[in-house]
């Protein structure tokens, strides 16, 4: 198709120009009216932006000339960027006297007359001059007029139908049902495993057939294991076989030898029944096919594998012949799922004046699901004004000639975007296909390049204005929700070629560097991470002195790839992207930071994560701008710059993982602005205090405090005053066991965080008696996982069971703890939403009752390990009870269960056969065991043994 350039209402740049932000630029101006004049033309143009933005997609002069503005408007912006990253230099040195003769011939004066950076500020700022007069001079030609943008009033009913459940499919139900038949049929075949095929076009809801069946109730509970991979374009055996490992054993063992990695893939599938679904294949190649499918000979018989794939060469090639593809949805179907992505309901009955736009609409969509629901979301926005479903009817749009896959109704959708969102979207084209991206780091990089500058009211952020934009392009379905994880999100096939299809001459995604490439117009470069980096390959992005991010990208975020990149490469290529301001060597096996990196002024995002660096050069502590410093599971790093205080605009320091950090520096309780602190380390008195907290008044997020032994007055850890803090997840860690207890509980106390904002609570190696009230207190509404690790000296638990939304409760490590009873359950009915619970190293526990009617109502895990005193476990009933693991409790005698009607998984190691007899009396669908007592010829183990055979079940999987 043709390019359908990114434009923008360049607003956030002229509105610089036209405001305070000029009297930076004063003295470069012999008089006020050549002020007045810049500011005058800045206006101008902006006021023409609307009509541009209209008239790009069919006008190729138009587009042309809003390509030169967005280039003009990045060189304005880099020039400010430049004075006032000066003015604060000036600023830091005004308050360091005593070395000024040394700092300043770092920078020379901009403001020096005679100073050779004077003169080259006064040139670049005359060249935006005469271009911008230029470009409002060609307006005439162009037909441009000033427009008012017309803004869309009803956001409810935006916002209601953007919550519309992922479940709600129109016309698959024939489908479905063939292909859950498919799966639980057990069909001849000469291995163990067959492929059940789903064929199609982009967008016609392959993926959205494949999760309906793939949490079908009778689905899950045939199969044995299930797992979910998407493959995409590049077919990477090992990174396939990896994900499915660490789905069916929920393990995250490092493997750097396929062999050895699918054997052990081989030795837990085997004789399992095993359901795989590899979504999204391109791959034609039997070889590639054969590698990935050796481990799963070992399955039982009757195991499947769902591929998805818009290509059937591979299946045909593999002997599934008379491939039927997956058909668009019918007129009726359609205009249903139309309907309720527009008006949230399934038909235009309450609508009838719509109805005849919708039908035209659909017969336009071709029945593409995703197509539907895009332009339904779109429509969404004006259900009152029938013009503008009309003018959507209507639109040159869909009668534009396109390339590849992408359809004109999500061209559309893009073209009704503000001008912000387009910017958004089309940044995204950075990522690869099928990447998994956390809506939190987008944000970042959005604010980082500038993108989030708009006036915003003055209880928000830019953060807060990110997240908006974020969840409005999701409920567009630019976005979507990953597969099986809800916390990341990724963009369909086809909405990510158009996003590269609008990336224009910005944005480029490099994923075989092409050394003719003209890179000197691009402002924004990915480039997708291989095994190794060769040197060569980097030369051409010297000529990129535009640049402004230079960012690794790996094709997923979950079990991501490490590469390997030269030190030299950034030795020389650093300085030859002076304007950089995102910088992202994530899973970079880089061993150091270049001492150019400090260079980088106009820096705002460095992200070193997951690399072996042990230390950061020390001139980066004159990155003024610098707002993310993302250094997370580098676990080599031991030390940070010991200036920090220079940093005033950080605002994000992610430290998590990185054991061998056991010192901050001091300057990091001045910076202000600072949001996250992954990880803060108390030294005492000869080093950081946790009073130093108090200023930082921002922290949100996730944030641990570590070495609270350290503190020797709870008014200290009261000073740091977390209750203001807007933390979500909280964890304290005292560094030995203190031995003064009271002082211990004193500390803890006034450590409570905000209860408005908590959902993760872990606390490690604390000291006291008892836990201090707040610990189970039910004003946490929002409290969803809780971990007590290593709090030797506890002789008793907090009562969690009164967190009304705790999900998961972990308890390991309490040697003081004797007896478990109401102290946990609390005062009312307990553990109401509890689903996992996990107790594990209890040396001291002997005895569990709960005979209080009914607790755990939704508990389906409950795992007891290593707690070799444990002689009683008492319950009622555990009515949803799925799996039970009992490990490693040798005196464990007796277990008191009235009944598990539900479960599904026993597994029993070193405890004895008489718990094991009378678990399996009680029990009535239990499909896998795993059980070893302490005497294999016991009594007790026979009587199950026998129990078993009259009971005339197939315990094929019962290991003794």
């Amino acid at each position: 198709m043709d390019e359908i350039v990114l434009s923008s209402f360049l607003s956030v740049i002229f509105e610089k120009l036209a405001s305070a932000a000029l009297e930076t630029l004063a003295p470069y101006f012999k008089t006020d009216y050549d002020i007045e004049k810049l500011k005058r033309s800045s206006l101008q143009i902006q006021s023409l932006l609307a009509d541009a933005s209209q008239k790009e997609t069919t006008n190729q002069f138009v587009k042309r000339w809003l390509n030169d503005l967005r280039h003009l408007a990045y060189d304005v912006e880099d020039v400010l960027d430049e004075l006032a990253t000066d003015a604060i230099h000036r600023e830091w040195t005004d308050q360091s006297e005593t070395h000024t003769s040394k700092v300043r011939k770092l920078f020379p004066n901009p403001f020096s007359k005679h100073s050779s950076y004077s003169r080259t500020m006064k040139d670049k700022i005359d060249v935006i001059t005469t271009k911008l007069q230029q470009l409002l001079e060609e307006k005439d030609a162009l037909g441009l007029v000033v427009i008012e943008e017309r803004r869309s009033t009803n956001v409810n009913r935006r916002l209601q139908t953007s919550m519309v459940h992922e479940s709600s499919i129109f016309g698959r139900r024939v489908e479905k049902e063939a292909l859950v038949h498919k799966l639980l049929r057990d069909e001849p075949c000469g291995q163990n495993f067959s492929i059940v095929p789903i064929v199609g076009m982009g967008g016609v809801g392959k993926t959205t057939l494949a999760r309906l069946v793939y949490d079908e109730p009778k689905v899950t509970e045939h199969f044995k294991l299930k797992a979910w991979v998407c493959v995409s374009d590049e077919f990477d055996s090992f990174g396939i076989s990896k994900v499915i490992f660490q789905s069916v054993t929920g393990k995250t063992t490092e493997f750097k030898d396929l062999n050895l990695l699918q054997v052990a893939l081989r030795d837990h599938i085997k004789e399992k029944r095993l359901l795989l679904v590899l979504d999204d294949v391109w791959s034609e190649s039997c070889q590639d096919w054969d590698t990935l499918v050796g481990p799963f000979y070992a399955c039982a018989p009757g195991s499947k594998i769902i591929m998805t794939t818009r290509k059937d060469q591979l299946l045909k090639k593999l002997g599934y012949g008379n491939l039927s593809r997956l058909r668009t949805l019918s007129h009726d179907d359609a205009l249903s799922l139309l309907a309720l992505h527009a008006l949230g309901v399934s038909n235009f009955d309450s609508h009838l004046s719509l109805k005849p736009h919708g039908v035209g609409i659909v017969k336009k969509c071709d029945g593409l699901p995703l197509a539907l629901k895009a332009v339904g979301r779109l429509l969404s926005t004006r259900i009152d004004e029938e013009g503008y479903w009309k003018k959507v009817l209507d639109s040159e749009i869909w009668r534009l000639s396109v390339e590849g896959e992408t359809v004109p109704a999500l061209i559309l959708s893009y073209h009704d975007l503000s001008a912000h969102l387009k910017q958004l979207f089309a940044y995204c084209s950075l990522f690869p296909k099928d990447c998994l991206f956390d809506k939190e780091n987008v944000v970042r990089l959005w604010m980082a390049e500038g993108f989030l500058q708009q006036s915003t009211p003055s209880d928000s952020n830019k953060e807060c204005l990110g997240h908006e934009y974020f969840d409005e392009l999701l409920s567009r379905s630019f976005f979507q929700h990953a597969p099986n994880n809800e916390s990341l999100f990724v963009m369909h096939d086809l909405m990510n070629d158009l996003a590269k299809s609008v990336a224009g001459e910005f944005f480029l995604r490099l994923e075989n560097i092409n050394m003719e490439e003209a890179l000197e117009k691009y402002r924004h470069m990915s480039f997708v991470c291989e095994g190794y980096v060769a040197y060569k390959k980097f030369e051409a992005f010297k000529r990129a002195k535009s640049l402004r991010t230079f960012m690794a990208v790996s094709a997923r975020v979950v079990g991501q790839r490490y590469f390997y990149l030269s030190n030299k490469i950034l030795v020389d290529l650093l300085p030859e992207l002076p304007l950089l301001r995102v910088l992202c060597l994530s899973g970079s096996q880089i061993s150091e930071v270049p001492e150019s990196v400090g260079n980088l002024r106009h820096l705002r995002y460095l992200n070193l994560s997951r690399t072996r660096i042990t230390q950061l050069p020390e001139n980066v502590s004159n990155l003024y701008n610098l707002e993310m410093l993302i250094l997370f599971g580098c676990r080599s790093l031991a030390k940070l710059t010991n200036n920090f205080l220079k940093l005033k605009n950080l605002r994000h320091l992610d430290i998590r993982d990185t054991p061998n950090l056991h010192q901050l520096p001091l300057g990091i309780g001045e910076l202000k602005c600072l949001q996250t602190l992954s990880k803060f380390i108390i030294r005492g008195e000869s080093g950081f205090e946790i009073t130093k907290l108090k200023d930082l008044k921002n922290l949100c997020g996730e944030f641990s405090i570590e070495g609270l032994d350290k503190v020797h007055n709870a008014m200290e850890a009261r000073d740091a005053n977390f209750s203001q803090k807007r933390l979500n997840e909280f964890t304290v860690v005292w560094s030995a066991a203190s031995a003064n207890v009271m002082l211990a509980k004193e500390v803890l106390n006034e450590l409570r965080p905000s209860n408005d904002h908590l959902k993760q609570l872990n606390i490690v190696l604390y000291g006291g008696l008892e836990f201090p009230n707040w610990v189970g207190d039910p004003s946490f509404q929002r409290l969803k996982h809780v971990s007590i690790r290593n709090c030797k000296k506890c002789t008793s638990l907090p009562p969690l069971g009164q967190l009304p939304s705790l999900k998961k409760l972990f308890i390991e490590g309490l040697d003081g703890v004797k007896v478990v009873g109401l102290e946990l359950l609390g005062t009312g009915s307990a553990f109401l939403s509890l689903e996992i619970l996990h107790l594990k190293n209890m040396g001291g526990w002997e005895k569990w009752s709960t005979n209080s009617g009914v607790v755990f109502p939704l508990l389906q895990e409950l795992h007891i390990e290593d707690c070799h005193n444990l002689v009683e476990v008492t319950f009622n009933v555990l009515p949803s009870l799925n799996v039970l693991k009992l490990y490693k409790c040798p005196n464990l005698v007796e277990v008191s269960v009235e009944a598990l009607p539900l479960l599904n998984v026993l597994k029993i190691h070193r405890c004895d056969s008489g718990v094991v007899r009378r678990l399996v009396e009680i029990t009535s669908v239990v499909t896998e065991f795993q059980i070893e007592v302490k005497n294999s010829s016991h009594l007790g183990l026979k009587a199950v043994k026998n129990y078993w055979k009259g009971s005339g079940e197939d315990k094929s999987c019962l290991n003794m």
